[in-house]
């Protein structure tokens, strides 16, 4: 019999990604930990947060709750109200441990052998949990003709994941298999997905300042709210923050190549236009969308919308075309040609609209995921109004974030915090007006396949 969450404790998915099939390695490499490194790792860890409690660096734990608390932190109850930052890695109750206590570790392996196994048609999903006092990236395989939804491995993170996004770069390295986390630290965390029992990530972008070891800044002073992998500059990556700017990494060069400072307020959400690899669309709380051309980021073109921007995407089979999703429950549709939208869905959803994804495979199917509970399915073209195909509640309360997969056009994953029910991935055409409506549809191809 599973046991009753807790009241008031926390449980939720705060984000979500696909991996597509054939990434990954079929068989991880596992971490023989080192006791002495082990030891060497938790004690610096605690020494670090000891460090960020007594306010040692300049911005210690000041973007825990900064931002606007959009995942309804504030509602649980007091006793979760832990304020050191250890209580966040789940680690605060570890003593010091000598590097000779062998009764502190475990040689045995007794995982099976079969389900650390990565078949070729397996796809992984990445999802970021926050449950109680620790943070997650839990790394699922899904392969629907097996019937097969689990969690293949996981990683403790540092602090509340807010963003993630899939790249293949490592500095050094031929291209691999790696998630890097945005969260409400402002230190970006790149995890190499194809390494089980890890403590460490493989790389971190930025560098809090230390008045002690004389460091300056290196990256964001507040929270990393979206991140954006240029798939064609495999070298970079776009980061979004609390602090308004965005930051254009070289992760050979370990730090930011350009910042652009263009917004009023928090950059939700990034995405580069798939056909050009130097253009950068980005959202932001000041209810606007910018266009920026990278190589000269001073000039951009700008739209007003509805509300604050909590969602976006590129329409990946009509490339002049991006979607928006409002905190008021709009969604816009734009042609970055033109100054207005092309259409606008006053209301489509109650509350925010927490996710967008666009299919690179059928034309005009667009889903939209809300803060009011619902899944949405929309039927668009350029010049109409979009009509609305079927709607589903489930039973995930607020629905965080939502994603297309990438291999099985009609699969969606979705994150919640239901503390009972906060993960569902689900097939849309188990819906009949989605089948009807688009599985005779003549299936298109993406910009960016185009481009392979």
């Amino acid at each position: 019999m599973e046991e009753e969450p807790k009241p008031g404790r926390i449980n939720f998915i705060s984000c979500v990604k696909w991996v597509k099939k054939g990434v990954a390695k079929g068989v991880p490499e596992k971490v023989r930990l080192n006791k002495q490194e082990l030891v060497r790792l938790i004690n610096q860890t605690k020494a670090d947060l000891q460090a960020a409690e007594t306010g040692e660096g300049d911005d210690a734990v000041t973007t825990r709750m900064n931002t606007d608390d959009e995942f309804n932190l504030e509602n649980y109850d007091e006793d979760n109200n832990q304020t050191g930052t250890a209580q966040l890695l789940g680690i605060g109750s570890l003593a010091e441990i000598d590097g000779n206590a062998e009764e502190h570790f475990s040689e045995s392996d007794d995982s099976d052998k079969e389900d650390d196994e990565i078949k070729p048609d397996d796809n992984l999903i990445l999802a970021g949990r926050v449950e109680e006092d620790t943070s997650t990236l839990e790394i699922y395989v899904y392969n629907p003709t097996e019937e097969s939804l689990y969690v293949h491995h996981d990683f403790t993170l540092s602090a509340y994941p807010l963003c993630l996004e899939w790249l293949d770069y490592e500095p050094g390295h031929s291209p691999g298999n790696y998630c890097a986390i945005g969260s409400m630290n402002s230190i970006i965390e790149v995890w190499d997905l194809d390494i089980i029992n890890c403590l460490e990530p493989a790389y971190k972008l930025g560098r809090k300042p230390s008045r002690k070891k004389g460091l300056n800044r290196i990256g964001h002073s507040d929270a990393v709210l979206s991140l954006a992998w240029n798939k064609n500059y495999h070298h970079i990556l776009a980061s979004g923050s609390v602090d308004k700017s965005i930051l254009l990494w070289d992760m050979d060069l370990g730090e930011p190549a350009t910042t652009i400072n263009a917004f009023t307020d928090k950059v939700q959400c990034l995405e580069w236009k798939p056909e050009e690899p130097q253009t950068l669309l980005a959202g932001s709380c000041d209810n606007t969308v910018k266009l920026f051309d990278c190589a000269t980021p001073e000039n951009y073109k700008t739209w007003q919308t509805s509300g604050e921007v909590e969602s976006l995407a590129w329409n990946p089979l009509e490339s002049s075309l991006f979607c928006v999703g409002t905190n008021t429950g709009f969604i816009h549709c734009y042609d970055y040609r033109q100054e207005t939208p092309l259409w606008t869905i006053p209301e489509a959803h109650e509350k925010e609209v927490t996710g967008l994804s666009i299919s690179d495979r059928y034309p005009g199917f667009l889903v939209t995921s809300s803060a009011d509970g619902l899944v949405k399915v929309w039927d668009y073209t350029t010049n109409n109004q979009p009509r609305m195909i079927s709607e589903k509640d489930f039973g995930m309360n607020l629905v965080h974030c939502l994603a297309l997969c990438p291999d099985w056009p009609f699969v969606i994953a979705a994150g919640g915090d239901n503390k009972m029910n906060n993960f569902s991935v689900y097939d849309l055409q188990n819906c009949d007006a989605v089948r009807n409506t688009f599985e005779s549809r003549e299936v298109a191809q993406a910009t960016n396949e185009r481009m392979e």
